[in-house]
């Protein structure tokens, strides 16, 4: 447990991270393939840290997506709690699930989330978005893995080679 709190840093600072990466220029050719880290940083915390990270942490880190990305003012906001409320419900099945089903879970996540941001755009009149906009959820989901074995190594320490000699 004292481990735990010695490293309290890791979650704001893996939350600014995805902030900044989703602010990062991508040639015209890769910008439909950037995944929404975001989204994939916050499902790592819903998964392992529940206690610390709700629907209104989700909707407090949505408005400061908003803010930063200059979006719809709410519309990252209401992605990420719709988001974090479907994750919330099933993670106790997810949690158990193999890394990679957990992956394929996180992928129809991001898929849903294509759904409810295109509605978004819909409702607001706004020019929808490409098709090719779609494949970033696989994305997301073939970095779920690497990104859930970062941030556990980050959060919980290196664990030594010969501990079970």
């Amino acid at each position: 447990m004292s481990r735990l709190r010695t490293k309290s840093w890791v979650l704001p600072v893996s939350l600014i991270l995805a902030l900044l990466l989703g602010l990062v220029p991508l040639p015209p050719l890769l910008q439909p393939l950037r995944p929404y880290w975001l989204a994939l940083v916050l499902a790592y915390w819903v998964m392992e840290t529940p206690e610390r990270v709700g629907l209104g942490f989700a909707f407090a880190i949505g408005v400061l997506a908003d803010l930063m990305y200059g979006s719809i003012l709410g519309e990252q906001a209401l992605r990420l709690v719709i988001f974090t409320f479907i994750l919330q419900r099933f993670r106790a099945r997810i949690r158990f699930f193999p890394m990679s089903q957990q992956a394929l879970a996180i992928g129809g996540l991001l898929a849903n989330d294509r759904i409810v941001d295109a509605a978004i755009h819909l409702l607001a009149g706004e020019p929808m978005l490409p098709w090719t906009y779609w494949w970033a959820p696989l994305l997301g989901m073939l970095l779920w893995l690497p990104l859930f074995v970062l941030l556990d190594a980050v959060r919980l320490g290196r664990r030594s080679r010969g501990r079970g000699r």
